[in-house]
């Protein structure tokens, strides 16, 4: 038997990238740039209160009142600076937009290391696959981003490298966007609670994603049938896979959706995730036994997501 086709989908914020330092410590370097000297610890609880008020009165980073992300942030930085100036000193002029390039690109985060070019190297094996004769049902392999986040993250990837498709939720998928080129992204799709309406741990966000995913899988299978007359992945399950940083948010949800999933970043085992898998120990297993065809989707562990992926190349590499 083949590999299965493979879902492969991650969570941004926390799992791909995370801030280099702690955001309001950024805030407040960003502020001194622009003479502003502030108690970093002021800085946090005033940015914490300004989210939640933002939040409360925009929801979903500002979608919900037609505004848009940048004016949200926007008003978010105001609001936390504002306070600790006082009513008769105005903000810099420049102190916002400092602040939301930092924070559209990699300026404010670092990337787990080596992600774009391990992915390729998945996406290699997958090619490679795909033209040798002696594969009876080759497989596909898309990858998307699911995440609770407004719209900066399909930047903030192109920003670390990584070669974005332009495929979003509520965008069009059209033939042209896959073919003939279909393996040039890394980044095959983003499913954005600020696009959906829908956040983890909500099964309605990993459901729309799926649906990205099978419409993506359809016109790339299409533009791939071989002298063979089959689409390739015609006819071959799938695998969905989701990695995240949290238990409830990432792990749990993903599997309460139907998604087997990984938690990355070995922290305190608390309650459900004592007994969880750790894949380290186990790299050399296979993918079947880790995530079995049949029965409930799995949730195992992970210290990092270098070595999930560099397991599944292994994996993905067998003919099985």
């Amino acid at each position: 038997m083949g590999q299965r086709n493979l879902l492969l989908c991650f969570d941004a914020f926390g799992t791909l990238f995370k801030p280099k330092r702690p955001v309001p410590e950024q805030y407040a370097a960003v502020a001194r740039q622009c003479g502003l000297h502030l108690n970093t610890t002021q800085v946090e609880t005033s940015f914490q209160a300004a989210f939640l008020q933002e939040a409360k009165a925009h929801p979903n980073y500002g979608k919900a009142s037609d505004m848009g992300a940048s004016a949200w942030w926007t008003n978010v930085i105001h609001e936390t600076f504002q306070p600790l100036l006082g009513p008769h000193r105005a903000l810099p002029r420049d102190l916002a937009p400092k602040l939301l390039e930092r924070f559209s690109s990699s300026a404010g985060y670092t990337l787990a290391p080596g992600l774009p070019s391990l992915l390729r190297s998945l996406r290699k094996q997958q090619q490679q696959q795909q033209r040798s004769a002696a594969t009876a049902h080759p497989y596909q392999i898309v990858v998307g981003v699911i995440t609770n986040s407004d719209d900066r993250v399909p930047g903030i990837l192109s920003s670390f490298g990584f070669r974005v498709s332009p495929v979003r939720f509520g965008s069009p998928i059209s033939l042209a966007e896959v073919v003939p080129e279909q393996h040039q992204f890394d980044i095959d799709f983003h499913c954005m609670s600020y696009d959906v309406g829908s956040s983890k741990p909500e099964r309605r966000i990993f459901d729309a994603a799926e649906a990205m995913a099978m419409r993506l899988a359809a016109l790339q299978g299409s533009a791939d049938t071989d002298h063979r007359g089959g689409g390739v992945g015609h006819g071959v399950p799938w695998l969905k896979l989701y990695i995240g940083d949290e238990f409830e948010k990432d792990g749990k949800a993903a599997n309460s959706a139907g998604w087997n999933s990984v938690l990355v970043g070995l922290g305190a085992d608390t309650g459900e995730q004592v007994n969880l898998l750790n894949l380290d120990p186990c790299g050399t297993v296979a993918l079947d036994d880790v995530f079995p065809q049949e029965g409930s989707p799995s949730m195992i562990r992970a210290e990092n997501i270098r070595g999930v992926l560099e397991w599944l190349i292994d994996q993905y590499g067998r003919t099985g």
